[in-house]
Order: C-alpha cells, then structure tokens, then sequence
C-alpha cells in the first residue's frame, strides 16, 4: 500500500474521549490515530522527530518517551490539555540493535529494547492509570509482537523479549485493575507493511537484483510464511484497536490478540 485508507465508521463512537498514542507520526501508530480522530476522539500523540508536514493531531508532543524524561513530559502536557485519559495506546517500539547473534548485543542494546518496548509503556501507563482509576473508567492497549513467541536471534532477541516482558506485565496489570474499570489488553501484529517496510524490501529487492514482490515473498518466507499470502496493513491494525477500545469489546480483558495473517503456527 503506497496510499492512506480512508476509514468508514461511526463519526460519533469516541466522542469526548481523550486518547493518547505514543509513536503516533508514521505506521500503525499514525493508523490508529487516524482511526480514533476519525471516530470523534480528542486524539494526542507522541514522537522523538517532529510531526510531519500535512499531519495534524488534536494534541502533539515531540518527546522520546523511552526515558523518564520524556514520559514526564507527555504526561504533564497532556494532563495540561486534555485533563486527563480515557484511552492509551502504548505503541511505541522497534529495535536498533546490530545484526550477529546474542554475542553482537551488549548492555546498551538491551537497555534500549527494554525502555522502548516495556518501560516506555510501564510508566506511561503509571502516569496515567491514577486518573482513569479515580473517574471508575479507562482502556490501555499494549502493541506487543508475535516475536514475543517467535523470536529472531539474529538482530532482535533483545527486542521480542521485552515484547514477551510487555504481554507478561500486561497480563498483571489486568488482573489488577480490572476490578476496578479499567480494561488492559494487547495486540500482537505480525509483519506489516508500513512505510518503512516498504523501504526495507525496496533495500533487499536492489540488493538481490530482483523486484519487491520477489523480495516481499522472500521475506515473508523468512517469517515462516503468511498463509493469507501477503504482509498486514497498518488499517488492520488500527481497526483492531479501535474495537477493543470501544464500548463493542467491553467484556474482552486480559486478553492479547494477534493479527499476522497466521504466521504463527501454533494453537
């Protein structure tokens, strides 16, 4: 997909309720975003870079929010002007570490992939959970991965542990705070293909001397396949989530849901 899908749905869903998503500028996390705005949320978002041209958000906060510091940040904006949350999407994640195995990772790598991928959403969700407590009412939905079962060891083991960390803690923080209306739940994609994926396989394509559906297939067939026969969109996620935040999932809890097109092979 080169261009943004337009979504179809009730203009009127989300009205009133302030969302926040983290790494919201590009992929899945400027998909959701989209589709929480389009369905009448006050809708804020977050990145390390500043918000593209021709993007425009209710609420932008430029911040890196794999450090204390920038979580400080987004919670204090956002508290600022929205006055509070009644949705939060903990999308931010990826890894930079190099390639060659678990002996090319040292402890800066690790440090990384567990502040982007699990405390960057720990103390988001630490920021923000007092307040849905107090009003009796709130959703947080974690992006996790299906590496968090399926894990890469030649360059992301570091990043598809913490992702198993991340569905783990969610999983807890379910149990507790279930009770008292607030629902937690997870979302684990598989390969989707977002723009900067759409780059990697243009990369491999040149690289290989072929062409990207060559190179698209080749890198789904190092995935262990696709048996719907293609990558996920960042729409089908962004729909995804916009259910189970909606009043339509009210009794889905504690849950994580996957969407890889049935990448992983097991039950």
């Amino acid at each position: 997909m080169t261009e943004q899908a337009q979504f179809s749905c009730d203009p009127t869903e989300f009205a009133g309720k302030r969302a926040l998503v983290t790494g919201g500028t590009k992929g899945m996390g400027e998909a959701i975003v989209r589709r929480l705005a389009a369905a009448g949320a006050m809708v804020a978002t977050t990145a390390r870079s500043s918000l593209p041209e021709g993007q425009t958000v209710k609420l932008f906060i430029q911040a890196d929010v794999s450090t204390p510091e920038g979580v400080g940040k987004v919670a204090r904006e956002v508290r600022d002007r929205l006055g509070g949350l009644d949705i939060l999407v903990n999308n931010v994640g990826g890894s930079s570490a190099p390639s060659g195995g678990v002996l090319a990772l040292g402890d800066d790598d690790w440090r990384r992939a567990l502040d982007t991928n699990l405390l960057a959403a720990v103390r988001l969700d630490r920021e923000f959970l007092p307040g849905m407590l107090q009003q009796g009412s709130g959703v947080i939905i974690h992006v996790s991965s299906i590496q968090r079962s399926l894990p890469l060891f030649e360059a992301t083991l570091a990043y598809a542990a913490a992702k198993a960390a991340l569905t783990n803690y969610s999983k807890g923080l379910s149990k507790e705070v279930g009770p008292k209306g607030v629902r937690v739940n997870s979302v684990a994609p598989g390969f989707i293909e977002t723009t900067a994926a759409q780059g990697l396989i243009a990369r491999l394509a040149e690289s290989a001397g072929t062409d990207r559906e060559t190179a698209r297939g080749r890198l789904m067939d190092s995935l262990g396949g696709i048996p719907i026969g293609r990558p996920g969109r960042p729409e089908e996620v962004a729909e995804l989530v916009a259910f189970l935040a909606s009043s339509r999932a009210a009794s889905i809890h504690g849950s994580e849901y996957v969407i890889d097109g049935g990448t992983v092979p097991t039950v």
